[in-house]
């Protein structure tokens, strides 16, 4: 618990630091923002490794596609959110929209142009995040989503949302499932931080074009059993789905 603690205050410390020592980065191009951002990403997985002993193990790096790509990863932590950006070259995340207006926070998502997502406010809002997510498409960018809208413990039965088949169908780029094991090591709504490695497996691109219904069995398909074989993998068979 006390590694999992120090490690808690220093993340917190440090990323408060690279923001306000990285606010002119507001002002640059966005690629030297992104750059920072990749730099501050590794520094966290390296701080994680240092203090609580939990490394990452990335596979699959060799399926990720040339071009721009829809990511769609498990989503069982925090981590997930800021360790994956380093794997990718130019990911733009699709983020709650209250977490723009956030001093600082909302700046720099800003500036990395990531995806502002309102999930209540009907019908135009899709419109305007397809709209979003069209223009990262075609500057060449991927982007990241988590087909279940939320962080899910390890093991618990999947809950894929709408938003995921809506963008495939609209983008017409191959969508990249990402299967992981975080939750055992950053459990969510805990301080526990825990030693091990943290597998992250990028799973074979699905094409564009399929139906709706045929691309979603697939995705889940292949996201869940990738991380329930991960679970057993890293020993934790007696997760059980609920």
């Amino acid at each position: 618990m006390t590694r999992s603690l120090l490690f808690n205050v220093l993340f917190y410390v440090t990323t408060t630091l690279f923001v306000v020592i990285g606010s002119p980065l507001l002002f640059a191009p966005r690629a030297w923002a992104m750059a920072a951002l990749k730099v501050h990403a590794n520094f966290e997985l390296w701080l994680l490794r240092a203090i609580v002993g939990t490394k990452i193990e990335v596979r699959g790096r060799e399926n990720i596609p040339q071009g721009p790509c829809l990511v769609a990863s498990k989503h069982q932590s925090a981590w997930e959110t800021f360790a994956l950006i380093p794997i990718f070259r130019d990911p733009a995340l699709l983020m709650k929209r209250e977490l723009f207006f956030i001093p600082f926070h909302g700046w720099f998502s800003r500036k990395f142009e990531m995806i502002p997502v309102d999930r209540d406010k009907g019908p135009a809002a899709l419109r305007r995040m397809l709209r979003e997510a069209k223009k990262r498409i075609d500057d060449g960018r991927e982007i990241i989503i988590f087909p279940e809208g939320t962080r899910r413990p390890p093991g618990a039965a999947p809950d894929y949302k709408t938003g995921i088949v809506l963008l495939y169908d609209a983008l017409d780029v191959p969508c990249l499932p990402v299967a992981l094991n975080s939750g055992l090591f950053w459990p969510r709504r805990s301080v526990l931080r825990r030693p091990g490695t943290i597998v992250v497996e990028i799973l074979k691109p699905i094409p564009p074009g399929l139906p709706r219904d045929a691309f979603l069995r697939k995705l889940e398909a292949a996201i869940e059993g990738a991380s329930s074989r991960l679970l057993v993998e890293t020993g934790a068979p007696e997760v059980a789905r609920t």
